[in-house]
């Protein structure tokens, strides 16, 4: 119940004067945040918060701290799992550094999650704009790594080649994009999460790239 209460207040569209603007004027810090678990240890893990400048992309501050996570896993409802952990980190910079609350996150995610995921829920909580950026899928929503989903990956050739990724609902639930990096096109999942819509979640995310991932992620 407590899911579908947040879930009821996502904004699946630009809020900001910033985000008008193809060159994102007015945007100067962008956060990225990541809770990453120690091998063989799901109760222990590292809360990490980045804000770097935009667009020069330069290391504003940094938060990174060991965390006793005891909430269970539970399919579908990962953000009760480790969002807590992340708005703390936001409270600290709030604190320390008020001056240097970002304008938007970019969530570091393992795989997609489609519905309300943790990019949603922390957007949601914080009021902020929120990304959700990954690596891999997961298969939901009738979505499957098959053949055919290789195959459009392949298509992805040039930096800037992208794909809806629609699930059986009919919802386009991210963006497939390519990175060119390397020669070798490895995909990016980029999905909506609290106050942007996709296209413009796909640009930013691209603004950010000196690699393959997101500069506030790979921070």
């Amino acid at each position: 119940s407590e899911q579908a209460r947040l879930k009821g207040s996502v904004v699946e569209e630009d809020t900001e004067e910033w985000q008008k603007d193809a060159s994102f004027t007015g945007l100067a810090r962008v956060g990225g945040v990541d809770l990453s678990y120690i091998k063989g240890d799901d109760g222990s893990a590292c809360a990490s918060l980045v804000v770097l400048s935009y667009p020069a992309l330069e290391v504003l501050y940094e938060d990174c701290r060991m965390v006793a996570v005891s909430t269970p896993y539970v399919a579908g409802f990962l953000a009760f799992r480790e969002v807590p952990f992340l708005v703390e980190a936001l409270q600290r910079l709030q604190q320390e550094e008020p001056r240097l609350k970002p304008q938007v996150w970019c969530v570091s995610l393992d795989f997609l999650l489609a519905g309300f995921g943790v990019a949603c829920h922390l957007g949601v909580l914080t009021d902020l704009p929120c990304i959700g950026v990954a690596k891999n899928l997961l298969q939901v929503d009738g979505l499957v790594r098959d053949e055919l989903h290789r195959e459009q990956i392949r298509s992805l050739r040039r930096e800037g080649d992208a794909f809806p990724l629609t699930g059986t609902s009919g919802r386009v639930l991210a963006m497939v994009s390519c990175g060119d990096y390397n020669n070798s096109c490895k995909p990016l999942y980029i999905s909506v999460g609290h106050r942007v819509c996709l296209e413009t979640a796909v640009r930013l995310v691209k603004s950010c790239c000196r690699y393959r991932i997101p500069e506030p992620i790979r921070q």
